[in-house]
């Protein structure tokens, strides 16, 4: 402070200085703008020209939580920078969307839905196989980005989602399935394509304030699960913006370009519980690059009403167009008032014709680093307000902008090659998302609990193995946390044994059975199943080396499903699920280097 002037004195010399007249402003800001930098200080007149006075309305005299208020410019500051068009585009926007929710506006007023060009596909034959192929062929041309940003506290569980068992059979987390799938899916496209290197995938974690730390210590404190680290980059995501916000870090962070100039072709996207997604991965990849889709978003069959979005193509009266994820509230309602007077129905297939979105993207590098160099990589942003009653004037709880990954379509030209492929639920979708509660309301929808996706990893595992020529028991219905579901046998295997059923059918031969209460972990490349019959529990661990052929009769007591309660003092992990493994008896082997 200049030598006499008290600090009235020096903040009215600052205001001169900065050309601003703060007669309007609120004296709580006044008394304390001595302690801002002129920067901050046009920050907080821009923040009052947009009408946020009541920001500063219980800030306390000088002196008093100072540094509390100089660290609400410093975010104030960091936010303006890394938002599109700085917030004062974000305040306009809100204001836009907020009154057109208060208005009831459908976004979509104007469009006539149809439904959109896509590919469907059933395991296992001819069709499926071949695109399986094209997918692994194409799958060194890959980066993979796994949005990550939440913590399972909606599951009833403490830690970040990643570190969930995706089933309790063999303990392995979605972090290491997926680590462990794109691993399998590297060696397997360098072989096919006779590589001389292997060429080594990509793989981006998209984290936030509450996830970075761990999801680093999980990677750390587990050798990357067999992953080399150089090929693993966590991106931090700066502010609470919804999962749409992975396209900006992307944009922003270089590595797009790095991946296109070393000659990568495919960005997938996908979310971290969904134990399933890699069984579906191959041969949607093989789809993107036959069709030569800019877009190909995942999809699986849909009820209609089903609460899950729809894949859409929409058109405007002057022939413009795009192919996105409407939800489902707004698809009904923007179908009937286009001509369809029932709104969303099944059609002759017993599924609505518009295709489930399940959050999961292909899309082609070039054309998503040119767009991205038109946005930065900003996506269309909406609003999800908690009215308190039906004037619709305040709010339950604080409302902000969101952005979803799936909306990025939305800015394309109508040049843009947008598609879809349809894979059966059973084999290509079982989040986890909903604890034990929240997956009994309501009754009519899926559970998506940790209950749901753990059986539903055994169902499939159990439906290939039967396409493959494998004899299996057929499930019995259970109920653990009040969900009724199916239990087959536990069936699972490294993503390594079998990330095709091309691989996976080459591997089964003879007379196989497994019946119901059978239990089997396959944990090696080179696991043969030849006249195999299995009631009871079989754990086959072998090098990459070792060539294993397992056959003849086993039976022993096996590992038992037991039911338990979400309110007993067991680890969450397993209260959420409601029940655990007692593991009575089982046949383990091991085997090193060129056992057979």
């Amino acid at each position: 402070m200049a030598s006499g002037l008290t600090t009235a004195d020096s903040t009215a010399k600052l205001l001169s200085d900065l050309k601003i007249d703060a007669g309007d402003w609120p004296p709580t800001l006044v008394k304390n703008l001595h302690l801002l930098s002129p920067d901050q200080i046009q920050s907080g007149k821009m923040l009052l020209e947009m009408g946020q006075s009541h920001l500063f309305q219980h800030w306390a005299e000088p002196g008093v939580d100072d540094d509390q208020k100089k660290a609400f410019f410093t975010q104030l500051s960091k936010l303006n920078s890394s938002y599109p068009g700085g917030l004062a585009s974000y305040i306009k926007t809100a204001r836009e969307l907020l009154a057109d929710s208060k208005a009831g506006k459908n976004p979509y007023d104007g469009f006539t839905p149809s439904v959109p060009i896509g590919e469907v596909l059933s395991l296992g034959d001819d069709n499926f196989i071949k695109f399986e192929d094209v997918g692994v062929k194409e799958a060194k041309n890959a980066a993979f980005v796994l949005v990550a940003g939440g913590l399972g506290e909606r599951l009833g569980y403490n830690g970040i989602k990643g570190a969930l068992p995706a089933e309790t059979t063999t303990g392995t987390c979605f972090l290491q399935l997926y680590i462990e799938s794109i691993l399998a899916l590297q060696e397997a496209s360098s072989r096919l394509t006779q590589g001389t290197c292997q060429t080594e995938i990509p793989f981006v974690i998209m984290t936030s304030d509450d996830t970075h730390t761990c999801t680093l210590d999980l990677l750390e404190s587990n050798s990357y699960f067999g992953m080399k680290a150089s090929q693993v980059k966590l991106l931090k995501q700066t502010k609470p913006h919804g999962h749409g916000d992975v396209h900006s870090l992307l944009y922003s962070s270089g590595l797009l370009n790095v991946w296109h100039d070393s000659g990568l072709r495919w960005v997938i996207f996908f979310q971290d519980t969904n134990g399933l997604l890699f069984k579906a991965i191959p041969a949607s990849l093989g789809v993107s690059a036959t069709k030569e889709y800019h877009v190909n978003s995942l999809a699986v069959p849909r009820k209609a009403k089903e609460a899950i979005g729809g894949i859409t193509k929409l058109t405007q009266s002057d022939g413009r167009s795009m192919v996105i994820n409407v939800e489902y509230n707004q698809l009904d309602p923007l179908l009937r008032a286009t001509g369809h007077p029932d709104g969303d129905v099944n059609c002759e297939t017993g599924y609505s014709p518009f295709p489930g979105n399940i959050n999961q993207l292909i899309l082609e590098l070039g054309p998503y680093i040119k767009e991205l160099t038109k946005t930065g990589g900003a996506v269309k942003e909406f609003v999800n307000p908690k009215y308190k009653d039906a004037s619709k004037t305040s709010f339950k709880s604080s409302t902000r902008l969101e952005c979803m990954m799936q909306d990025y379509p939305k800015t394309l030209p109508p040049s843009a090659r947008v598609g879809f492929t349809v894979i059966d639920t059973w084999l290509a979708y079982a989040p986890v998302k909903n604890n034990p509660e929240a997956a009994n309301i309501p009754k009519q929808n899926p559970y998506h609990s940790a209950t749901s996706g753990e059986m539903a990893i055994y169902r499939a595992n159990s439906l290939i193995l039967k396409k493959a020529g494998v004899q299996v028991e057929d499930p019995v219905q259970q109920v653990f946390n009040n969900q009724e579901v199916e239990v087959w046998p536990r069936v699972t295997w490294k993503p390594k044994w079998g990330i095709t059923f091309a691989q996976i059918q080459s591997k089964v031969g003879g007379g196989c059975f497994i019946s119901q209460k059978s239990t089997m972990a396959l944990k090696g490349r080179h696991i043969f199943l030849e006249n195999l019959t299995l009631d009871g529990t079989l754990i086959i661990n072998s090098s990459d080396d070792a060539k294993v052929k397992v056959g003849g009769s086993i039976k022993n007591k096996g590992w038992l499903i037991e039911r338990i309660d979400y309110k007993d003092t067991f680890p969450e992990e397993l209260r959420i699920r409601g029940f655990k493994i007692e593991k009575k008896e089982q046949l383990e082997k091991t085997y090193g280097n060129f056992c057979y």
